[in-house]
C-alpha cells in the first residue's frame, strides 16, 4: 500500500468524506471543474430541476430539505477533509438554486433570471450569507447559499406581483 493508502485506512473512523458524500457533495463531479465550479454546480441544479414534475412543491421542498441536511453534514465532513469551504463543494450551490426557484412558475425566462441573480448573490454575499460564508462547518457552507437563493426569490417574487 502507498502512503495514502494508509492514510485513508488509519484515518480515525467518521473525520472523512465516504465516496457517497464525495459524489453528493461534488454534485455528481460538477465542483472538480477547473472553472467556475459553483456556476458549473449551479448548472446541475438547474438540470435536475429540468426534470419533468420536480418544481411541484411536493417534490422541490422535500429535495430541498433533504439535500440541506445531507449537505450539511457532508460538507461538514469535506471541509474537515479539504480545508474551509472548499470549492469542489457544490451542493450549496444546487440546493440555493432550488430554493431560488421554489414557488416560481417553471419558464425558461424566470429560470434564467433566477440563475443569473442567484450567481451574483452567492458572488458578492450580501448579509447574512457573508456571515454564514465566514464560519466554519457543513450548514455554514449550506446556509450563505440558502440565503443567496432566499433573496433571489424574493426578487422573482417582486418580479411576478408587478407583472400582475
Amino acid at each position: 500500500m502507498d502512503e495514502h493508502s494508509l492514510n485513508e485506512v488509519s484515518r480515525e473512523p467518521g473525520t472523512g468524506a465516504t465516496f457517497l458524500d464525495k459524489l453528493i457533495t461534488t454534485g455528481l463531479g460538477s465542483g472538480l471543474s477547473p472553472v467556475a465550479p459553483g456556476t458549473v454546480g449551479s448548472v446541475v441544479g438547474l438540470v435536475v430541476y429540468f426534470i419533468p414534475g420536480f418544481e411541484k412543491l411536493s417534490v422541490i421542498l422535500p429535495a430541498i430539505a433533504v439535500f440541506f441536511i445531507w449537505g450539511g453534514f457532508a460538507a461538514g465532513r469535506m471541509e474537515r477533509e479539504y480545508g474551509h469551504d472548499p470549492g469542489r463543494v457544490v451542493i450549496d450551490e444546487i440546493v440555493g438554486l432550488w430554493v431560488s426557484l421554489a414557488f416560481v412558475p417553471k419558464t425558461l425566462f424566470l429560470t434564467a433570471i433566477a440563475f443569473l441573480v442567484f450567481r451574483m448573490l452567492d458572488i458578492f454575499k450580501p448579509f447574512p450569507a457573508d456571515y454564514f460564508d465566514k464560519k466554519t462547518g457543513g450548514f455554514s457552507i449550506m446556509l450563505d447559499d440558502v440565503v443567496c437563493g432566499a433573496f433571489t426569490n424574493i426578487v422573482l417574487q417582486i418580479y411576478l406581483y408587478f407583472l400582475k
